[in-house]
């Protein structure tokens, strides 16, 4: 569900419901009514929590079942960091 997975992405950045309003130039009651389930947000705003969370539009929709790290909008050396965590945790899990 939508709703779900705005208050996961918002919870797992460690950011309140006011911080992400003010973020996206909404109200806090906007971010309730989403994560309520009482409104859905545009398209716009989609596309920004996206950018905002790393993530795709796919992934807050709920039709992707993989999690993903966007790259966008990092230098190479934090990009680095990123393929080098992933090395790490991909050998830890092989022994």
């Amino acid at each position: 569900m939508i709703s779900d997975n705005i208050k996961r992405l918002r919870e797992n950045m460690g950011l309140s419901q006011a911080a992400l309003a003010r973020k996206l130039g909404v109200t806090r009651a906007s971010v309730n009514a989403w994560e309520m389930e009482l409104s859905s947000p545009t398209a716009a705003y989609l596309v920004e929590m996206a950018r905002l969370f790393h993530t795709t539009t796919d992934d807050i929709l709920g039709l992707s079942h993989e999690e993903q790290i966007s790259l966008r909008g990092m230098n190479d050396q934090e990009k680095r960091l990123v393929y080098d965590l992933v090395e790490y945790i991909n050998s830890q899990k092989n022994t």
